[in-house]
């Protein structure tokens, strides 16, 4: 019940879609990553913004990433992001005893989302993991209006719970995505 009373209170005291006021954007590169792979993809980071604001004011684009020291086409990408309207915030790779490779940047995104509210008046978090749930539940007490983007397959249930809306990458590709500028294919 005091779930349906909190999803109620947040639907009736955010702004609608249009006139979202200032737009701050949270990607989360490494699911954004593994997103764009499943789509088989490319995406255009400038469209991507453009779509994320809308005709709405941009506050900050934060993009959150590990990085591996030798990697160069990754530092080109990264001053790329950097020269064009993203603000980047990133730790090295760590690799796990298994052989995996983490970089954990959960606890920076979840900081900047609470610590800027207040600044913004709609958050978009471009990402599935469910331990942010709790930050945007924070800045939806606050009155933000709370978006989530990402891939539905990779998108935890308390995310979508959460968010006043909720966009599939899978339905947006096509305005997002690079155009191959030899033949006119995505």
């Amino acid at each position: 019940m005091q779930q349906q009373l909190a999803a109620l209170k947040r639907l009736t005291s955010v702004p609608a879609k249009t006139g979202r006021g200032r737009v701050a954007i949270f990607i989360d590169g490494a699911n954004l990553f593994y997103a764009i792979g499943e789509l088989g993809i490319r995406i255009d980071y400038t469209k991507f913004l453009k779509y994320l604001v809308g005709d709405d004011t941009l506050f900050r684009a934060i993009y959150y990433t590990g990085v591996e020291a030798a990697d160069e086409k990754q530092r080109g990408f990264l001053l790329w992001m950097r020269h064009h309207g993203f603000r980047v915030v990133s730790k090295p790779v760590l690799q796990r005893p298994d052989g995996s490779k983490k970089a954990n940047l959960d606890v920076e995104m979840a900081m900047d989302i609470v610590s800027l509210a207040g600044q913004y008046d709609t958050v978009v978090l471009v990402g599935g993991d469910g331990d942010l749930a709790c930050a945007l539940g924070k800045v939806s007490d606050c009155r933000a209006r709370v978006e989530v983007v990402s891939l539905r397959s990779m998108t935890s249930e308390a995310l979508i719970d959460v968010a006043d809306s909720y966009v599939d990458l899978e339905e947006i590709k096509g305005k997002i995505c690079k155009q191959d500028l030899y033949n006119g294919h995505r």
